[in-house]
């Protein structure tokens, strides 16, 4: 069975996800991790489970999602993976720290491989299906793990919210577009686990996203 362990970080509040089977093996998405205390939080987290990790992946590439990039790269020798159209966002990341004068322990690496659509991503037992779900941001991802049934959505969709739509690559159009014709397919028992905020499912969205209607 595929397990997701959630941990918030920074001061946006953003939830970075480790994803994990019984082999140990673990996918650590989106690590939001901005101090050092946070860093520690993690890597005693992998520790304390026995976790192996073998890949580094950003949903997508805003400054909150990224700010442990460095630190996952380093300690766990991994090499960071986006979709390529998500590179001007990740690039822009240190300017746009500087002009809201929002510290950043680290710059984080350049992507060392990409992600496309369709792409399944393959480690220890499971299995996560790569969706291609823009509109929060230009080349935003989601992974869908069919066994177990939920989704990491990245800030696609939130409990009774989505995503934000005026940051630069955000439509909103395409947001509601990408969550009707990609998320919703996926079952009303569907678990999401979003950027920010509690998990929620396809199907209670579908009924209580305002959003959606």
């Amino acid at each position: 069975m595929t397990q997701v362990e959630t941990l918030t970080f920074n001061a946006f509040q953003e939830n970075m996800y480790l994803v994990y089977d019984d082999t140990r093996e673990c996918v650590i998405f989106d690590p939001g991790c901005n101090s050092v205390a946070e860093q520690n939080k993690l890597a005693e987290t992998i520790e304390n489970k026995g976790l192996r990790p073998v890949r580094l992946i950003n949903t997508h590439c805003h400054l909150d999602h990224v700010f442990g990039n460095y630190f996952v790269a380093q300690k766990y020798n991994l090499s960071l993976e986006i979709h390529k159209g998500e590179v001007p966002v990740l690039e822009a990341v240190p300017r746009v720290c500087k002009t809201y004068g929002i510290p950043m322990m680290n710059e984080s690496p350049a992507p060392g491989g990409f992600i496309e659509a369709g792409e399944t991503i393959k480690f220890g037992e499971t299995e996560l299906k790569v969706l291609f779900t823009p509109g929060h941001s230009q080349a935003s991802l989601s992974f869908y793990c069919e066994k177990d049934k939920f989704v990491i959505a990245g800030d696609v969709l939130f409990l009774q919210s989505i995503g934000r739509t005026d940051l630069p690559g955000g439509d909103f159009d395409t947001l509601i577009e990408s969550i009707r014709t990609q998320i919703f397919p996926l079952g009303d028992d569907v678990k999401v686990y979003p950027g920010h905020g509690p998990a929620t499912t396809v199907g209670y969205e579908k009924l209580n996203n305002p959003f959606l209607k």
